[in-house]
């Protein structure tokens, strides 16, 4: 079922947004060489709780840690460690939820660890555009597949693939909400917006193929050919003036 927000409900996911998009920006400007993994999950931990919200991920479903933070040919669900230090040439994806005052935020962002490789800006450049490209559609009237559609046509024209198992999705008192958003799509098709939907808008794209598989921790998800991945996120809001990004900052 799709809930629909109405305005008091959108002042508190602008709230939670927020948060979210703070968090990312705070970890974010602390990735380089060196660092773990861990620390940059106590930056966002700390802000997230400072701001009297909690962290969504936390232990959802079982998750350990505050965000999923994903190298390299990791796609999403990255555990936080100590283990694991970021060097130069990287990609970290760092994806976020705050919850706070009944309601979630969630939006993820892709950073460099210093110099990184042309093909590797590119595919976080082309990521990064294919989300404006749909989020442009995110109208009232317009349908998934305007969306989805606009996101896949700018990943496949780069040469780039975008994830098929893993899709976007609504955000409210739910971290997970109805409807899907997939990342792929037929224009004029699927699900119909409205005034007061909230949806994650969230391409995944990967230097190969679209195929993923789940390692053994349960959790984490890597491309099946080794390739780089590159995940740009956040909570929209359809509105009568056009999409409201509630976790940009």
């Amino acid at each position: 079922m799709i809930v629909i927000k109405n305005s008091e409900q959108l002042k508190k996911m602008r709230v939670a947004g927020r948060i979210t998009g703070e968090a990312i920006v705070l970890a974010g400007e602390a990735v380089r060489e060196g660092v773990t993994t861990k620390h940059l999950d106590d930056i966002i931990r700390r802000h997230i709780e400072k701001c009297g919200a909690r962290p969504s991920f936390l232990g959802y479903g079982g998750f350990p840690g505050s965000a999923c933070i994903s190298v390299n040919e990791q796609v999403i669900h990255g555990i936080p460690s100590p283990d694991i230090i970021l060097k130069e040439g990287d990609i970290v994806k760092i994806d976020v939820g705050a919850f706070k005052d009944g309601f979630h935020g969630d939006s993820a962002n892709t950073f460099a660890v210093g110099k990184i490789s042309p093909e590797a800006q590119r595919l976080i450049d082309v990521t990064k555009e294919s989300f404006r490209l749909g989020a442009a559609h995110a109208v009232p009237g317009g349908r998934l597949g305007d969306v989805g559609h606009a996101i896949q046509e700018h990943v496949e024209a780069a040469g780039f693939s975008v994830v098929r198992k893993y899709v976007g999705h609504g955000v409210g008192e739910d971290l997970h909400e109805d409807p899907n958003v997939p990342n792929y799509g037929t224009p004029g098709r699927g699900v119909r917006l409205c005034r007061g939907m909230v949806i994650a808008i969230e391409p995944m794209v990967n230097a190969g193929t679209y195929d993923v598989k789940e390692l053994r921790d349960g959790w984490t998800v890597v491309t099946r050919d080794g390739k780089l991945s590159a995940h740009y996120e956040h909570t929209v809001a359809i509105t009568d003036d056009g999409p409201e990004f509630l976790t940009m900052v």
